[in-house]
């Protein structure tokens, strides 16, 4: 078993761009039911993760922000509470174990943190579930 049979590929994924806004970033965790999301920049690298509590804490620290202003707001500028940490596709199956007991999903990259897809909790425990033997 190794990180490629976990891999949620990217054309399945949902994720944001470095040039999306906050208004992008709230639609979109709507629409996908998402409570994080991956940030890549425009050369499809991985940049971060944005979470509903990014932009919860960014409307409280920004006087005067509202529903009909978050598309003046660029994702870049709201801070990450988190360091999602992302895993290489090559790297050892117990890294990713590690950064999944803390995050909900882990991002993957390939050498270059080009964005492969995400390796979900939930399918790492569906499978550990499925094969534990007494």
């Amino acid at each position: 078993m190794d990180i490629q049979s976990f891999l949620y590929p990217k054309n399945e994924v949902a994720y944001l761009t470095t040039s999306s806004t906050m208004k992008d970033a709230l639609d979109k965790l709507e629409a996908c039911q998402y409570t994080a999301i991956p940030i890549l920049d425009a050369n499809g690298l991985y940049f971060g993760t944005l979470s509903e509590g990014d932009l919860l804490w960014k409307m409280k620290a920004t006087p005067g922000l509202t529903f009909e202003t978050m598309h003046e707001i660029p994702l870049v500028a709201i801070k990450k509470r988190m360091k999602i940490e992302c895993v290489a596709i090559g790297a050892d199956l117990d890294h990713m174990l590690t950064l999944a007991a803390d995050q909900n999903f882990v991002p993957v990259v390939d050498d270059n943190r080009v964005f492969l897809g995400i390796i979900r909790r939930k399918d790492i425990i569906e499978y550990y579930t499925r094969n534990i033997t007494d």
